[in-house]
């Protein structure tokens, strides 16, 4: 049977404790004004929970997915929009690590790690979110520079960024969409880019999130990461370590504190002449929803170790990362039904672990294209 190490659980107890002082009185608040705080953030760099993956040599603890995942579950336990924040300011990085030049590694990594850049992701666009094939963004070669014009949705820290890793379409004559596409770092201080918060949003209220403007923005030819043409490839090996703890750990995390805010409630209510706990109907709820959570946690943790273990396998990260976010939906719902009537009240603090789970189910890969991805690759194994 699995067991987390005694500094996988250390981990996981850091990662609690910080949560519980640093997110708990607060959340509510931020979340209502849709504010971003980005004090947070820079607290937990401090105590190295940014990027824990990324090698030491470049400020990182050299650890892997899974301490990642145990860290990201642990503050979405708490707030899922702040745990999303969260991943948001290391995200890029692991596209940096994997096909970046040494001169970038050592430009951005460190000083991601320790909150003194914070960086982000610019795939989606108005036209194209599952299909990442079908972006219009362009980089036309110019000397020694390229330059960017086209528009970007949804983009996590657009406002606040230092930088973004950009795709874009790099060399339209390929025979193969697939082909044209390339990731380029764009820094946000460089004439041309323009960002728009995106105002009254379901959930991850606190995560900064916007739509971006390129109006002919020049960046260097160093500034490409990796290969022309690779982007797409890029992308997709990315997302294999991305899905992890950027979708599925926030997906667990958020159904743990929806269960355990569900546990509290019902131990203290009382119905039908005596308390609401020992109601069957009840219990079976709760064994359902902690049986289901248990299974989304191990799916997860297993595609996290083979990750780690330089096994990639991209049909069981889709499992997890679709199961999990819609085990998370699946409990928070309940935890709001167990709830009653006061499951709606925000003074209760639950009905937010609903409206975070919902959008874990479409970013990074809605949960009907990861089934689509599975059952792909299902058919070339058998």
């Amino acid at each position: 049977m699995f067991e987390l190490t005694k500094e996988q659980r250390d981990i996981r107890k850091a990662a609690r404790e910080f949560a519980e002082k640093e997110f708990k009185d607060i959340a509510r608040e931020l979340d209502e004004k849709e504010e971003y705080d980005d004090r947070i953030r820079k607290k937990a760099a401090e105590l190295g929970f940014i990027g824990v993956f990324i090698d030491e040599k470049y400020g990182g603890a050299g650890l892997g997915n899974l301490e990642q995942c145990l860290i990201i579950e642990e503050f979405a336990r708490v707030d899922g929009g702040i745990a999303q924040s969260m991943v948001g300011a290391y995200f890029g990085t692991k596209l940096i690590q994997l096909f970046g030049t040494e001169e970038q590694k050592q430009k951005y990594l460190p000083s991601v790690c320790a909150g003194h850049l914070l960086g982000g992701m610019a795939s989606t666009e108005p036209d194209a979110g599952s299909d990442v094939a079908a972006i219009t963004t362009t980089a036309i070669k110019d000397g020694d520079e390229y330059v960017i014009s086209g528009n970007k949705m949804f983009i996590t820290n657009a406002s606040h960024a230092d930088f973004l890793i950009v795709l874009c379409v790099s060399d339209p004559e390929k025979p193969r969409k697939h082909d044209r596409l390339s990731t380029i770092i764009v820094e946000t201080n460089r004439p041309g880019y323009e960002a728009n918060k995106l105002h009254g949003k379901l959930s991850i209220r606190f995560s900064d999130t916007g739509e971006v403007a390129f109006k002919d923005v020049r960046v260097p030819r160093e500034n490409l990461v990796g290969t022309e043409g690779k982007g797409f490839y890029q992308l997709m090996e990315f997302f294999n370590h991305a899905r992890l703890d950027g979708g599925g750990a926030l997906a667990i995390g958020t159904a743990q504190g929806a269960l355990e805010k569900a546990i509290r409630y019902v131990k203290k209510r009382k119905a039908f002449g005596g308390p609401l706990a020992a109601q069957q109907i009840v219990q079976a709820k709760v064994a359902e929803m902690a049986t289901l959570l248990e299974a989304a946690r191990s799916l997860l943790y297993r595609a996290a170790i083979k990750a780690d273990n330089g096994e990639i396998d991209p049909a069981l990260i889709a499992m997890a990362k679709w199961y999990a976010c819609e085990i998370a939906v699946k409990v928070a719902d309940e935890a709001i039904q167990l709830h009653g009537g006061y499951g709606i009240l925000k003074e209760y603090d639950v009905e937010h672990y609903w409206r975070d789970a919902k959008v874990f189910e479409i970013f990074e890969g809605t949960k009907e294209v990861e089934k689509i991805f599975i059952a792909k690759q299902l058919f070339k194994t058998y």
